[in-house]
């Protein structure tokens, strides 16, 4: 099976990676940035506390986030593989996913990290929000999203490239040769 992290801050392009990859690798995505969203326009109860969270420009807590991940890989038993988009974002997040894989026999094939400048992030998530009109790409919101990024999230870099799972790609440049750049990684595992 085929388990992809895809890594950026918010803008490096993951979503837009993430499609390419799916249908080249008929993987399933898990972005938790699409179930936050998709519970809150349900209104769900998970919905309603995570729409606050958002809200606030904070990260949804581990726990919550790792049980709707969970949940998530247990509906799709035939699956190919995953690519996460948006998870780990912490080390701790990464240890209790490498815990849950393993306790389904599986692990992380490879980490994707798309390096992106931040001038280069907010004229995208700019752009996005012009089209998208997504909460969370507001100006405020942005900053203090970009911030978490680099001053947490960044962090879980060093623990996959210590197992040798990390792969840094420029993700600066043309949408299409990004994405042979990533393939090229992918299809050496």
């Amino acid at each position: 099976m085929l388990n992809l992290v895809l890594f950026g801050p918010p803008g490096a392009g993951k979503g837009t990676q993430s499609e390419k990859l799916i249908e080249k690798y008929q993987l399933v995505h898990i972005s938790t940035g699409d179930i936050f969203r998709a519970h809150i326009k349900n209104q769900t109860a998970l919905g309603q506390q995570v729409s606050q969270i958002i809200a606030d420009g904070n990260l949804v807590p581990d726990s919550i986030t790792i049980a709707m991940l969970e949940e998530e890989i247990n509906k799709n038993p035939q699956a190919q593989g995953f690519i996460f988009d948006g998870f780990p974002r912490t080390v701790a997040q990464a240890e209790a996913l490498d815990k849950f894989l393993e306790s389904i026999n599986e692990s992380i094939t490879g980490v994707l990290a798309l390096d992106v400048t931040e001038e280069e992030l907010k004229q995208r998530i700019a752009k996005r929000q012009e089209v998208s009109g997504r909460a969370d790409d507001a100006a405020d919101k942005l900053t203090k999203r970009i911030e978490e990024y680099f001053n947490k999230t960044v962090h879980v870099l060093p623990y996959y490239e210590g197992q040798g799972k990390l792969s840094k790609i420029n993700g600066i440049g043309d949408i299409d040769a990004i994405f042979q750049s990533l393939t090229t990684i992918i299809d050496s595992y």
